[in-house]
């Protein structure tokens, strides 16, 4: 009994322990699970947030990309400027822990000194910077070479270069497929994708491309499973130019011949059509090569065609005549006595040795008297001169759609001196830019109604559809009948006065030419050896469909006033462009034979005052030298003398081939270097 009682004794032990045991375990577990409940519970509720930005950064990468920048065309829409896919190499010094080796062998394949190279790494590195450039907007070719040569065959890596360290990151390059052509009007972009001149700068907001965001989702291995996007900015959009890239191209070319013959400093030449506003070209020399901005200077950067003042000189007669004809003071073909040759205001004596008797405001104005038109300006009266020259344009900015417009320059009548009437009606103390002067002439071209110019013709979305169009603004300057008369008087000057080498082959034209002294800060006078000189002229003459402006700054050749340097530019614009735009000839091909005396040369008479500043007036007043302009006048004749004595008749080969056409030419734009001491009218050849 006591055995079996034993027995069950122990046997309850043992299920007794078991059961504890049991329990126990049971108690671990619910312990267990209660920790790891809380954990979990911890986890995802309050830190929850944090957790998830570390999965995301572990899975996901968020790449930024910026939409190409937009594309600039000309009105034919040829890309001017447009901007490309490229690929830039950077590195992440975090991931590298060679860093002498990498630099070594990155060094040796982008052809870098490997000691610096290895600097920007080190520095990196230590200041826990976690990107560093080492190669920027390969073309396609570099790119595929650079992962050839920086290939770790051992390395496990998502991306291309398969070296640690180093990724590749999408970027964008700017290209201008024309290169110099109409270069400070497009201006140029730098590395940063940011508009530095021309439209590149005034229409930044339009054109710079939109940041995408891209988010990739990213498997263990690194593979791409998921991705989506977000615009931070509305996309850009492309700008459509007035310019034709083919008349830009000939007005930069007869440009350049141009200033290269008359040796001057540089050149400007604007095409303009003033019934619509439209600039069809805007041509500096020197110019650039944006593709290359870097290597030139800032200064040629500059669009002097609408950023440079200038004194305008004889062109500005236009003005003059305009606001005495619209003011019914005077008519074309009424008298005007020039019989002393000379014109006394406020004590400035004012020369002119073309007017020497009475004659036409028709014949005075087409040899450029300057009696004539001091006393015309005297005749309107400061206000009424004031008023017209307002109406014009001048001394206010034009709002052309591009940086950096001058204003230019143009005093009110209570800040007049008592010469400075006179002096602003052959266009001195004035400020203008070349544009500003050519508006004024393509109001006359469109009987007396000025149109804005304007450098866009619209704006388009990035699908083509058009965002705007721009609508210029127009208004009546003078009446149509004043126009008119301009005009014939404007056809006088290129047929019997001072702009004889504007005359076209099949085609009327007129215009005025103009030559200035120009101004010397340093001496607050201007400088009698330096000249603006210019030829602003329209064709055809009667009804024009372009207006041309050649200005050339400080001519120093044989040559200096503008029928001579600048209107022979006028004329092989013209003769280029007028059949592309299907102008009709109005004219047959004549023969002018053309001697110096047969084209008078402007006389400039010496401001009393600064062109630009008048802060010398009083004393540049007192120091007007009469024996200076008696010489000047005395070399202009034995020039002129000069120039009959030496005057042969020639006749150059190939006149066989001239099939009964008569042409005229004019050989005196080109003067021979042996020639000396002849004016660049000097010698003629003639067909028959």
């Amino acid at each position: 009994m006591a055995k079996r009682l034993k027995k069950f004794r122990h046997k309850k032990n043992s299920m007794q322990m078991a059961f504890t045991r049991f329990m126990l375990i049971v108690a671990f577990f619910i312990l267990w699970i209660g920790a790891i409940g809380v954990r979990l519970v911890h986890l995802q509720v309050n830190q929850s947030e944090w957790l998830r930005d570390r999965a995301q950064v572990q899975r996901r990468d968020q790449i930024k990309i910026k939409m190409l920048r937009g594309t600039i065309y000309d009105r034919s829409e040829r890309a001017l400027a447009m901007s490309v896919k490229v690929k830039s190499l950077f590195a992440d010094p975090a991931e590298i822990e060679d860093i002498e080796g990498t630099a070594k062998r990155v060094a040796n394949v982008l052809k870098l000194k490997t000691s610096d190279v290895f600097r920007e790494l080190q520095t990196a590195k230590q200041n826990d910077k976690r990107f560093v450039w080492l190669a920027r907007k390969v073309d396609e070719e570099t790119f595929e070479k650079i992962n050839d040569q920086l290939k770790d065959i051992d390395l496990k890596k998502y991306d291309e270069p398969r070296m640690a360290g180093l990724h590749w990151k999408e970027e964008q390059k700017r290209s201008y497929p024309y290169k110099n052509l109409a270069a400070q009007v497009v201006g140029f972009s730098n590395t940063e994708d940011v508009g530095l001149a021309g439209i590149e700068q005034s229409q930044e907001t339009l054109l710079h491309g939109a940041v995408v965001r891209k988010w990739q989702n990213r498997d263990r291995l690194g593979r791409v499973y998921e991705e989506e996007e977000t615009e931070e900015r509305e996309p850009p959009k492309d700008i459509v130019l007035t310019i034709s890239s083919s008349i830009q191209y000939k007005t930069e070319e007869a440009l350049e011949k141009g200033v290269k013959f008359a040796n001057a400093k540089s050149g400007m030449a604007i095409v303009l059509d003033p019934k619509t506003g439209e600039i069809l070209a805007m041509a500096n020399y020197p110019s650039f090569d944006p593709n290359k901005y870097g290597d030139s200077t800032p200064e040629s950067y500059t669009n002097k065609a609408i950023q440079s003042m200038y004194s305008p000189g004889s062109v500005f007669k236009l003005i003059t005549y305009s606001s005495a004809m619209d003011s019914n003071l005077i008519t074309p073909d009424g008298m005007i006595d020039c019989s002393r040759g000379f014109i006394e205001v406020a004590k400035h004596r004012f020369n002119d040795p073309h007017a020497t008797k009475v004659m036409s405001y028709k014949e005075a104005f087409a040899v450029s008297s300057n009696v004539a038109a001091i006393k015309t300006g005297l005749r309107v009266g400061r206000e009424n001169f004031y008023r017209y020259a307002r109406k014009f344009g001048v001394g206010q900015p034009i709002g052309i759609e591009l940086p950096a417009e001058a204003r230019g320059q143009f005093r009110s009548p209570e800040t007049w001196y008592g010469d400075s009437l006179a002096s602003m009606s052959i266009g001195y103390e004035v400020g203008v830019t070349a544009l500003q002067i050519a508006s004024a002439y393509s109001t006359i071209a469109n009987d007396g109604i000025k149109v804005k110019p304007h450098i866009i013709k619209e704006i388009r979305n990035s699908d083509g559809t058009i965002f705007s169009v721009i609508e210029p603004e127009k208004s009546t300057i003078v009446n149509p009948s004043t126009a008119r008369g301009l005009r014939k008087m404007l056809r006088e000057v290129v047929l019997k006065g001072t702009a004889k080498r504007a005359q076209l082959n099949g085609y009327t034209s007129a215009g005025k030419t103009g030559t200035a002294w120009k101004f010397n800060a340093k001496t607050k006078r201007v400088d009698a050896g330096k000249y603006m000189s210019s030829f602003i002229g329209m064709a055809p003459a009667d009804k024009p469909s372009v207006v041309i402006a050649v200005v050339m700054d400080e001519p120093a050749g044989g040559g200096r006033d503008g029928g001579q340097v600048s209107a022979p530019v006028f004329r092989e614009i013209a003769e280029a462009i007028l059949p592309e735009l299907n102008v009709a000839p109005d004219n047959g091909i004549k023969q002018e034979v053309l001697t110096a005396r047969e084209i008078p040369a402007e006389v400039e008479n010496e401001p009393t005052s600064a062109p630009i500043d008048d802060a010398e007036k009083a004393e540049s007043h007192k120091e007007i030298k009469k024996t200076t302009k008696s010489e000047n006048l005395r070399a202009i004749d034995k020039e002129i003398k000069t120039s009959q004595e030496t005057k042969k008749e020639s006749k150059p080969p190939g006149e066989e081939k001239t099939l009964n056409k008569r042409v005229a030419i004019i050989n005196a734009e080109k003067p021979k270097g042996e020639m000396k001491n002849k004016s660049s009218a000097d010698k003629t050849k003639q067909k028959t």
